[in-house]
């Protein structure tokens, strides 16, 4: 893993509350496109964009260039003040933030590893409605174990109720602006890749999503494989060279 720090490369922040920065990795050469990528732990203080630091070294050896993002999380610590709409907000900016930093951002991949798996499919919907700012808009979505279901998980116990902590109360129809669940279809395609022996997010998360997304005439995939909940973010795993096929039909 290295810092990022060659020309143009570097920590940048997009608002003023200490979570609100993002970590700029750039290639050799003209990017093949952006890859935001947001790390995951249940939306919780306690993890960071540490989290996706190896992703980011990787994918800029090759070729892209990787915005790995911090934001608000939920609880105690530096990285508490999140929530909902906190969490959103921040994704959203962090993304629009692209459009100040030199990059090309006509191809936009959003790759988010469990709970930012989750940020990641919801950040390719913000558009609606005027909701959120769309300043730069998602072209396609890569969720890792992602809990892409909101209600579901909450209702099987994910992360401890880690649902019903960023919302503020357990997930419902209210809440369709959070949960990409509520959200199908989308316009971009997505890509669901996830281990078939994951206990911490089932693969169900994965497999209802893409089942609902295709049924609504979405672009959307399973891709499952084999490991666990972190072998989908282990840059070593064949799990990520699935993820590196994949981008390589993007750009």
């Amino acid at each position: 893993m290295r810092e990022p720090d060659g020309p143009g490369e570097g920590r940048f922040d997009y608002g003023a509350d200490p979570s609100q920065y993002g970590e700029l990795y750039l290639p050799q050469g003209t990017p093949r496109g952006v890859v935001v990528v947001i790390h995951g732990g249940f939306w919780k203080a306690e993890y960071d964009l540490s989290l996706g630091q190896p992703l980011a070294t990787a994918l800029a050896a090759q070729g892209w260039a990787a915005w790995n993002i911090e934001y608000r999380r939920v609880g105690s610590g530096g990285g508490g003040g999140g929530g909902a709409p906190e969490t959103f907000d921040d994704v959203s900016a962090a993304i629009d933030a692209l459009a100040g930093l030199g990059v090309d951002t006509s191809t936009v991949v959003t790759l988010g590893h469990s709970a930012g798996g989750h940020l990641a499919a919801w950040a390719a919907s913000r558009g609606r409605d005027g909701a959120w700012p769309d300043l730069v808009p998602v072209t396609h979505v890569i969720s890792q174990a992602g809990v892409l279901d909101l209600v579901a998980s909450e209702r099987d116990g994910l992360g401890g109720g880690a649902a019903a902590a960023l919302l503020g109360h357990a997930p419902g129809p209210e809440d369709a602006a959070y949960d990409p669940m509520q959200q199908v279809p989308l316009d971009q395609p997505v890509w669901c890749v996830h281990g078939k022996a994951d206990t911490i997010v089932p693969i169900g998360q994965s497999g209802t999503y893409v089942s609902a997304a295709t049924a609504a005439g979405a672009q959307a995939e399973l891709v499952a494989v084999e490991g666990d909940h972190f072998v989908v973010i282990d840059p070593l795993s064949p799990a990520w060279t699935e993820v590196l096929e994949i981008l390589d039909g993007i750009g």
